[in-house]
């Protein structure tokens, strides 16, 4: 099938689990993260930035789970170590870094994917998206399932390569080549979706 645009029809940018964890000195999230991960979510910003100023919606996300337990399934099974748990410093969303607004949309996930029982269907539809952009982490977790569970709800997705981080480089690499299989030039730079962006303002005013 041919490459279809950047953007299709009306985008929006998900912004999933950038969280404090990844930002605090010797403090433990439970998740391997690899090196550049922290580079990477800052970088993000830029892209969360641009879409404000073309007044593209933007979603943020945070894994978040209950003291109890009751609630990680089988989230501990592998490499995983107890993780994003309601109350702790590390869980909330690192609103120094990516600029979050009290007005913003927050939604909050107790698994990988953003559409497992959230709301983000119907905000979705409510706000008539088309394309979804994503950015944040994990790119072979939570970014590579909600991509392919968007994927099959017949949205048009891309993921920003440089501001995504996995667990470490092979994963994070296998990622996007998973998501560049399911649909052809998903797999962007902060510098063309940023470009994309302003195209659509210009477009859309």
């Amino acid at each position: 099938m041919p490459e279809q645009p950047l953007i299709v029809g009306k985008p929006v940018l998900l912004v999933i689990d950038i969280q404090k964890s990844a930002f605090l000195e010797n403090y433990d999230g439970g998740i391997p993260k690899m090196s550049a991960y922290t580079t990477a979510m800052r970088q993000a910003r830029t892209v969360i930035d641009a879409a404000r100023a073309s007044d593209i919606p933007v979603i943020f996300f945070q894994e978040a789970h209950r003291p109890d337990m009751v609630d990680f399934g089988r989230e501990l099974d592998g490499t995983e170590d107890v993780h994003c748990v309601e109350g702790r410093k590390g869980t909330e969303i690192a609103d120094d870094i990516v600029g979050l607004r009290p007005d913003d949309y927050v939604i909050k996930k107790r698994r990988y994917s953003c559409f497992i029982g959230t709301d983000l269907d119907i905000l979705l539809r409510g706000l008539k998206a088309d394309t979804l952009l994503m950015v944040g982490g994990l790119t072979n977790v939570c970014v590579h399932y909600t991509f392919a569970d968007g994927h099959q709800k017949d949205f048009y997705c891309r993921v920003v390569k440089d501001c995504v981080g996995g667990s470490d480089p092979e994963a994070h690499s296998a990622a996007l080549d998973a998501m560049e299989y399911l649909q052809t030039g998903a797999v962007r730079s902060s510098d063309e979706i940023i470009a994309a962006f302003g195209s659509y303002s210009v477009a859309a005013a």
